[in-house]
């Protein structure tokens, strides 16, 4: 399933926000790690409907993500 492309922007304002928030970085950092993570790829392309999951858990995602990352440098 594919989402309004202005309804999924928004989303992704909410998610990185709360990414933001929860790790205590930057907003241009969030900005510049959510478009380079999986969970962008994931709700860009509609799999397994991530898209439609709350900005709470696809925060968390990211911030799994994020920190398996800061891990592995």
């Amino acid at each position: 399933m594919t989402a309004n492309s202005i309804l999924l922007q928004k989303k992704y304002s909410c998610v990185i926000d709360r990414f933001a928030g929860q790790q205590g970085i930057s907003l241009d950092d969030a900005l510049r790690f959510f478009y380079h993570s999986e969970v962008y790829q994931l709700m860009r392309d509609g799999v397994s409907d991530m898209h439609c999951m709350s900005d709470a858990y696809l925060a968390e995602e990211l911030g799994m993500e994020y920190r398996a990352k800061r891990i592995c440098v």
